[in-house]
């Protein structure tokens, strides 16, 4: 697996993953120069290229000069994201219904991770999983935070019920955000890009939630809500 980008590699390598080599353009300077010394740390075997070798294993084609090598992505279990409770307020789970595109997937994993939630739970089926584009995306967050699969995720739903969450699903005509309380162990949902929450899912929540729209259009990005959402969960939680 690729992860590519200078903030990518950076936040690969503070993490212990195995990482099998780095290729680097030829005259390393600035962040380069970092990502170079840090591996040297690690011992990591950093090669030496052109830029064109690494514009032919790039498949975005912003590599900013650096690209490392690592074995698949690991997933975690759902239950190590459940018990981890990173703040003392509550878990904090973040679960995505039906999220196809992988720049949501990647931003919403970057905001999951700046907002301090203990995890991410997708589906195994129709949804986007986590690839090296994913990773370039998430400008490193995916390194940093778990993410799980399940193959049934109102049964999650319902398992995280079970443990004592509130279940939030974020959809465009629920109530009003700002009068939710978030203490305790909450979890958000959000939908696909186009369809928004499955019907099944939106049943199992324990309340649907939404952020008021004032201009002409009455929807916003999965990823940007989310992100509207989660913070105002760290607002309530601080």
């Amino acid at each position: 697996m690729k992860t590519e980008g200078r903030n990518a590699v950076l936040e690969l390598l503070k993490t212990d993953k195995e990482i099998e080599k780095i290729l680097m353009e030829k005259g390393a300077q600035g962040t380069l120069g970092r990502i170079f010394a840090m591996a040297r740390e690690r011992g990591v075997r950093v090669q030496f290229v052109e830029r064109a070798a690494l514009d032919r294993e790039s498949l975005s084609g912003r590599h900013q000069g650096v690209i490392a090598f690592t074995s698949a992505y690991e997933y975690v279990d759902p239950e190590e994201i459940i018990a981890a409770k990173k703040n003392p307020a509550g878990g904090f789970i973040i679960l995505c219904d039906g999220i196809q595109d992988v720049h949501n997937l990647g931003s919403i994993l970057r905001v999951a991770e700046c907002a301090g939630a203990d995890g991410v739970i997708i589906p195994k089926a129709g949804s986007a999983q986590v690839t090296e584009a994913v990773l370039r995306i998430s400008e490193g967050a995916a390194e940093h935070i778990g993410v799980a699969r399940v193959a049934n995720l109102s049964r999650t739903i319902e398992q995280l019920q079970a443990a004592g969450y509130w279940v939030y699903g974020l959809e465009a005509d629920g109530e009003d955000i700002y009068k939710q309380d978030f203490k305790g162990n909450i979890a958000l949902v959000v939908g696909g890009e186009d369809s928004g929450l499955r019907r099944l899912t939106r049943e199992k929540c324990d309340k649907v939630v939404s952020l008021p729209m004032y201009g002409k259009i009455n929807s916003l990005n999965a990823s940007i809500a989310l992100g509207a959402a989660c913070y105002e969960a760290v607002r309530q939680r601080r």
